[in-house]
């Protein structure tokens, strides 16, 4: 007895020991990968639960939210789950986009803006041009979602790393819209063409019409702006 009660101090000092040293490590090693996530950049909305992020990709893979709509595909910078979330909350939404995408000849329409029957989106034909990056303005909204579906020509966006990027505005409710001061050595530089689409959620701090190394920078181009649900 008297054994064991000489033991059990020693034993209780020894195990804090060893949970103190596996607290410091998990501490340095959360710190090494804040660490490196910082220094890859953060870009989009950051999902860390691995079912979701499966799920949400199968279903972009799997089509069902095309409703017809054949034309293009999603850029390889949208945000899955993002998508799959929106989608899902407000179906109606995104059939109807979908739809009046498919169903317009995007190359002859004249430019301007057209409501997408039943909801309250409009969809903007632009005719423009690529500019150098000081010239175009960095944004991201709160309540809607930039659609941008390129149909002729090639157009440069820049995706902002939020670890490095701040505000430098007030948010300008009637516009929707924050602007941002970044740095360019850790901003992602994407074309996009006809064939796929991009999608801009709250999320995606982006740039558009940024000039690309292309011999032609005009372009036409449809953006919507989708409600965030």
């Amino acid at each position: 007895m008297g054994t064991v009660l000489w033991i059990c101090p020693h034993f209780q000092f020894f195990s804090n020991m060893k949970i103190k040293r596996f607290f410091l490590l998990g501490l340095i090693l959360l710190g090494a990968i804040s660490v490196h996530a910082r220094s890859k950049g953060y870009y989009t909305h950051y999902v860390q639960d691995c079912r979701q992020i499966k799920t949400a990709r199968e279903w972009v893979a799997s089509g069902e939210w095309r409703n017809g709509f054949t034309k293009a595909s999603p850029d390889a910078s949208v945000n899955a789950v993002d998508f799959y979330e929106q989608y899902h909350k407000n179906p109606a939404q995104w059939k109807a986009l979908f739809q009046w995408l498919q169903n317009i000849d995007l190359l002859t329409l004249p430019a301007g803006r057209y409501p997408i029957a039943g909801t309250t989106m409009v969809a903007s034909v632009e005719d423009g041009i690529n500019d150098s990056l000081k010239k175009r303005a960095s944004e991201s909204h709160y309540h809607h979602i930039d659609f941008q579906y390129v149909v002729k020509g090639i157009e440069g966006f820049g995706l902002i790393d939020h670890y490095t990027s701040t505000a430098n505005c007030k948010y300008n409710l009637s516009k929707d819209v924050i602007h941002y001061d970044y740095i360019k050595d850790r901003t992602k530089f994407i074309k996009s063409c006809p064939g796929h689409f991009n999608i801009f959620f709250p999320g995606d701090w982006h740039i558009a019409k940024v000039l690309t190394d292309e011999p032609d920078q005009h372009l036409r181009v449809v953006v919507i702006k989708v409600e965030v649900h």
